[in-house]
């Protein structure tokens, strides 16, 4: 019983984290200056059209609540920090190389993660998403519009909203991995099959 209240409370929290992260998200809006709501929106959209990013963060938060504990919130924060420090890269006029190959990597490497069930320790997780989400940072900041700012808090709050539905996706069917795995393979070959497409 104790374990399971636990786990329980474990769940709870990371929940909290997570709706916290949404929240803060939003507050780009409440601190935007007259005007900047077409960029928050403009970012608030972008990772929402690209599939590969979807890919990707969906299955973050999806292997963040397999892994649990810690890091369920921990990796969906470190992917969008590193996200949004790879959009200042970009924003400051500096290409990162490889940065398509990298963003399709990221979409094979994660989506393999989740078809494994691979176990990680949370620095390591941690550590390979912050890899990967600065690849996708810059390739969105290369595209920022006048405001960062603005779309900056659109970008981090739209692939939040990824990274939750990965989530919730991993809690509501986590009597049934299998299926999560199943599901995730797909993912790795759309993955492998950008790699390709960008490598030829």
């Amino acid at each position: 019983m104790v374990s399971t209240f636990l786990s329980a409370r474990s769940r709870k929290r990371a929940l909290h984290a997570l709706s916290a992260a949404l929240i803060a998200g939003c507050s780009g809006l409440a601190w935007a200056h007259p005007g900047q709501e077409g960029a928050f929106l403009h970012g608030l959209l972008h990772p929402l059209l690209g599939l590969d990013h979807v890919l990707a963060a969906v299955a973050v938060g999806i292997w963040a609540a397999r892994l649990g504990g810690r890091s369920t919130w921990a990796l969906p924060v470190t992917f969008v920090g590193a996200m949004a420090a790879g959009a200042a890269i970009g924003v400051m006029g500096f290409t990162l190389p490889i940065t398509e190959i990298g963003i399709a990597l990221s979409v094979a490497a994660i989506g393999l993660m989740v078809a494994l069930d691979a176990r990680l320790r949370p620095a390591a997780g941690a550590a390979l998403i912050a890899a990967f989400a600065v690849f996708h940072g810059s390739a969105h900041g290369l595209e920022a519009a006048a405001d960062f700012r603005g779309y900056a808090a659109g970008i981090m709050l739209g692939t939040l909203m990824l990274h939750a539905s990965g989530v919730a996706a991993a809690v509501a069917l986590k009597a049934r991995p299998l299926v999560l795995r199943i599901a995730a393979a797909p993912m790795a070959l759309a993955g492998l099959a950008l790699l390709v497409n960008r490598l030829g």
